[in-house]
């Protein structure tokens, strides 16, 4: 069994500030043909740092991606942003790119001082919204290693796009206007109302379509809870972390990309991929299809550990 530990750390400054939480993997050891062959093993194992994407949690879906690459050499720490599941920090459920890279900066100085983590061999993974976030968290450092994105969003406006052939005109506009009701709320220091994150096709909820509820719910862990602040639908155009992919040419990058994703656009991955010279690794599946229990995980789950080994390892 893969040994586990808790990890607490601060992100944040001011009121703002708050204790994040994590799990930390120590790296299995490999023997001399595994991660580290060759190399000063007084410098300690690769740490990779993993996110979920929105409104995910630690224990929804992240822990089977954090024990490979433990199992496989490589030590990991799963984190919780601020205001989500074991973390602590408010407002709760309330989803800002900008804070959750913030979280991710923070990740990294707490997985770089556990022991036998080489501080100059950091990873980035992120899945889905924090597909998109760790693009951004990874340019202008020096202490990065490689980046995984899986199943990116990295660009908020095709995301819409694609959410406009998808939906009905009404449910969008209902959206909408939560999201600007929400966004009022939030600028006035007043609670903003929440939204489920997943539904049944034709609800309220942000993922609506069809089979999604149950794809997401089939990996919801204890501290997952089913909604995240309005606003969020209001700041997602802005976000598109894909732009400044050529920033990434000098990092080995990863893309792992769902061919039927509904949700963040793959054409637009793409895009950013080669912008950012990246390895692409193409799945037959939709959004969810590459977490434990469905049909993409496995390959997915190898091809991660095979590009870590190539260049990283």
């Amino acid at each position: 069994m893969t040994t586990t530990v808790d990890v607490a750390f601060r992100s944040g400054t001011g009121t703002d500030a708050a204790e994040c939480r994590g799990t930390f993997l120590p790296a299995a050891d490999t023997g001399t043909s595994g991660v580290g062959a060759g190399s000063d093993p007084a410098a300690g194992r690769p740490a990779v740092v993993l996110a979920h994407g929105l409104g995910g949690t630690v224990d929804s879906g992240l822990m089977p991606f954090a024990e490979a690459f433990a199992d496989a050499g490589y030590a990991a720490l799963a984190f919780d942003y601020r205001g989500f599941g074991r973390s602590d920090g408010s407002p709760r459920q309330v989803v800002s790119p900008a804070r959750q890279q913030d979280d991710y900066r923070a990740a990294i100085a707490a997985a770089a001082a556990q022991p036998g983590v080489d501080p100059r061999r950091i990873i980035l993974w992120g899945c889905s919204l924090a597909g998109g976030h760790v693009l951004e968290v990874a340019r202008g450092r020096d202490d990065i290693a490689a980046v995984i994105a899986m199943i990116p969003l990295v660009d908020g406006r095709a995301a819409a796009a694609a959410a406009a052939r998808q939906h009905k005109p009404t449910s969008l506009l209902r959206a909408t206007g939560t999201a600007v009701v929400a966004k009022i709320a939030a600028a006035a220091g007043r609670e903003e109302p929440k939204l489920p994150l997943v539904g049944p096709p034709g609800s309220s909820a942000l993922l609506s379509l069809d089979g999604y509820e149950e794809a997401y719910t089939s990996v919801a862990g204890p501290s997952w809870r089913n909604e995240v602040g309005a606003s969020i639908g209001a700041e997602l155009g802005s976000f598109r972390p894909g732009r400044h992919a050529e920033d990434l040419a000098v990092v080995p990058v990863l893309f792992q990309i769902a061919d039927l994703d509904r949700s963040a656009p793959p054409h637009a991955a793409a895009t950013a991929a080669v912008a950012a010279r990246a390895e692409v690794r193409h799945y037959p599946g939709d959004h969810f299809d590459l977490f434990a229990g469905r049909p993409c995980h496995s390959g997915a789950v190898e091809h991660a550990v095979h590009f870590l080994r190539r260049r990283v390892g």
